[in-house]
């Protein structure tokens, strides 16, 4: 195993209120310096739920995404707020963007999307037993939910407004995790 880059100087390129541009100087092991670009966040990480409403159905949601400027369907998700744990946020998080919140959640895995500039974290996690409950979100419009088959993840695969890559990975997750547990107890769980 290589050894870790040592880190030379940092300096911060640009800000805004989510992200911090930086300059990272570093020089390898080898010898080699170079410099990186990396975006570090402002905030303790994301959540990402995998709402079940049944051992069959995911509640999807469609809303803008500025970066491909276009609706998504994905799942729901958001920043951990201050003092917030993966799983009261995937909670908050359900409440607010599907009307529902859990009684079983279970962290599932910690992603990172482009590791090799982004320090961003994003927490996923199996939300079970679910009950209605709607709390009030910072969303600019109504979030559309979207009931899904997992049987039919294949075809969600073949939409073009469907390209999360994290929701996509939790998905195959979640529905692997589920085939197994009716593999061990010999029939669906609800």
């Amino acid at each position: 195993m290589a050894k870790k880059p040592q880190i030379l100087n940092v300096t911060t390129v640009a800000k805004t209120r989510l992200f911090e541009v930086e300059a990272v100087d570093l020089e390898f092991s080898n010898g080699v310096t170079t410099q990186y670009e990396r975006l570090q966040t402002n905030s303790a990480g994301a959540v990402l739920a995998v709402p079940m409403l049944d051992a069959e159905t995911v509640l999807l949601i469609r809303e803008y995404a500025a970066g491909v400027d276009r609706y998504e369907l994905a799942l729901p998700k958001g920043r951990l707020e201050q003092n917030e744990t993966a799983l009261l946020a995937a909670d908050r998080e359900m409440m607010e963007e599907v009307g529902y919140g859990a009684r079983q959640l279970t962290l599932l895995k910690t992603f990172t999307s482009a590791p090799g500039y982004s320090s961003q974290k994003t927490y996923i996690v199996l939300a079970e037993e679910l009950y209605e409950k709607r709390l009030p979100g910072d969303e600019p419009e109504e979030i559309e939910v979207v009931p899904w088959r997992l049987s039919e993840l294949d075809a969600l695969l073949q939409r073009d407004d469907c390209s999360e890559a994290r929701s996509i990975a939790a998905l195959y997750m979640v529905r692997d995790l589920l085939m197994k547990r009716r593999g061990r107890d010999g029939q669906a769980n609800t």
